[in-house]
């Protein structure tokens, strides 16, 4: 199958499946929404929708968050991991949104400059806060454009590209939901059946299937009896 027809049949399913795509971190403006997104690393979303109501009740503004100490952040979010480093990097970017006028950047040269925010977190919010075109690639989505042979899986870097390559522009902020969704719906990471799947099952190389067959039956004899 040539990888326009893929590509279509993946959008057919994903918007049969994931017709609506709420946010799923919790968040009030763009402000928290980013706050929201950093802390979202090497953490569950529903995690981080536990902690942030105290932090945001704390901090809802760059200015509030500014005025909370290093500890205090710490403390509020001390349940989420790499605490420390974040409350540092929240801290610290609060103080420069104030000195910029308190407004979060739309740009990504402006995120990616602040303390924690990466490509992909700048990708996250420039999407799903501003409405701009991007397809962020976090762990779900690079396992998955593996699976789906839209991409080699040597890196993030490259996936993002050639998703970009695959999919109209004008889907690929609803996309990057679905595909998100469906990943912990359908698609997980260890002992998945990619012959069961609505689209590994098709999707996916027989090398592909075969060896994750191989690699389930290892699981399951590794596992206890």
């Amino acid at each position: 199958m040539k990888r326009a027809d893929k590509a279509r049949k993946i959008v057919e399913i994903l918007d049969r499946l994931f017709p609506e795509t709420p946010i799923p971190l919790d968040h009030r403006d763009p402000f928290t929404f980013m706050i929201a997104v950093l802390l979202s690393a090497q953490t569950t979303d529903k995690k981080v929708n536990e902690v942030t109501p105290r932090l945001f009740d704390r901090g809802p503004t760059p200015e509030k968050m500014a005025g909370l100490s290093v500890e205090e952040i710490r403390d509020l979010i001390r349940q989420l991991g790499l605490a420390p480093q974040k409350a540092k990097n929240i801290h610290k970017l609060s103080h420069m949104l104030v000195e910029q006028g308190g407004a979060v950047p739309r740009t990504f040269e402006g995120l990616e400059a602040l303390p924690g925010v990466g490509h992909k977190t700048a990708s996250v919010v420039m999407s799903q806060a501003f409405g701009h075109p991007a397809f962020p690639v976090d762990t779900h989505i690079h396992r998955l454009a593996a699976r789906w042979g839209l991409s080699d899986g040597s890196n993030v870097v490259k996936t993002e590209r050639d998703l970009k390559r695959a999919f109209p522009e004008e889907l690929w902020n609803r996309l990057h939901l679905q595909i998100i969704y469906f990943g912990r719906e359908y698609c997980p990471a260890l002992y998945h059946d990619l012959d069961e799947c609505p689209i590994c099952s098709w999707a996916a190389t027989k090398k592909r299937r075969a060896e994750e067959r191989q690699a389930r039956a290892r699981g399951r004899r590794r596992k206890p009896s």
